[in-house]
């Protein structure tokens, strides 16, 4: 938890000075969707992008369907 909470102080509460709190709840939201999950996401999955996980894991009976 420690590491999370350094990196989003790094990344976004500490890069510029938010002028109100749904701003900066925006902005820490995104960064974790874009940014946190995707890089710990990808590593899980062999450094591929989800799209080309599922299209490897995906038999061909269910893509045809």
């Amino acid at each position: 938890m420690e590491s999370f909470f350094s990196l989003l102080q790094k990344n976004v509460l500490d890069r510029r000075p938010w002028s109100t709190r749904e701003e900066l709840r925006i902005a820490i939201v995104t960064w974790i969707e874009r940014t946190y999950h995707r890089r710990r996401r990808q590593a899980a999955l062999g450094r591929l992008t989800p799209i080309e996980y599922e299209t490897i894991m995906t038999t061909p009976a269910t893509q045809a369907a």
